[in-house]
């Protein structure tokens, strides 16, 4: 099943006793608004690019090495407004959902995130809603990551409008741990006592992730004193 008819199923379903035009006019209230995060994404890439030129004319290096971008699918929009019992529109999406918009950028070492993030709330015209920093207080199964989400304004050709994006920054060490534990919780595993056991090696690996990371970060500081 394609987007449109996913999304137009969906809403019949919720909205049964509406007008087949009523629906086709929802459908493309919901495209407009997958325009709208999609234009805010490619915004916050800009930035991010604008000051990883910045740091390499001025220091001679890049910061990020590389950033990563996902809208949530038409079924996982639908299924966490139907989940939180919340109106199947558009803009019930934009006020109760602020991860529909999702950008990850990889770093090379920790204090690349803290200068990052620093850009992006104070330099970048973006309004900062909250943050939530896993790499000082760390997830009970290890997870590290810096996360923020920010406000940032759209300039469409009816107006400025703003939409949400959750920013997620972590280093290479931190996103490879990310991806595995991803793979573990999320992929089909049949025996449950295996799943447990690696959840329990991957928390040890997690910490020797995170020494890693500073040790590497102390090295580059030492290399760069000479």
């Amino acid at each position: 099943m394609d987007e449109k008819e996913f999304y137009l199923d969906a809403i019949r379903d919720v909205m049964p006793e509406n007008k087949e035009d009523q629906i086709q006019a929802v459908f493309y209230s919901f495209l407009e608004l997958e325009y709208l995060y999609d234009s805010a994404i490619e915004l916050v890439k800009a930035q991010l690019n604008i000051f990883d030129n910045e740091f390499s004319m001025r220091f001679q290096r890049n910061p990020i090495h590389n950033v990563e971008s996902r809208i949530k699918t038409p079924q996982s929009i639908v299924d966490k407004l139907q989940r939180k019992n919340m109106p199947l529109t558009p803009e019930s999406a934009r006020v109760n959902l602020t991860d529909i918009a999702g950008v990850r950028v990889i770093s090379c070492y920790i204090d690349d995130i803290y200068a990052i993030a620093d850009l992006l709330i104070k330099k970048s015209g973006f309004r900062l809603r909250k943050t939530k920093d896993y790499i000082q207080n760390p997830k009970s199964n290890g997870y590290r990551s810096f996360h923020m989400i920010v406000d940032v304004p759209v300039h469409m050709s009816n107006g400025q409008q703003e939409a949400p994006v959750e920013i997620q920054i972590r280093t290479i060490a931190m996103d490879f741990w990310a991806s595995l534990e991803h793979q573990l919780h999320y992929k089909s595993i049949g025996d449950t006592k295996v799943a447990a056991s690696l959840t329990d090696e991957l928390k040890v690996y997690a910490d020797i992730i995170a020494e890693t990371d500073r040790k590497m970060q102390d090295m580059f500081k030492q290399i760069n004193q000479l």
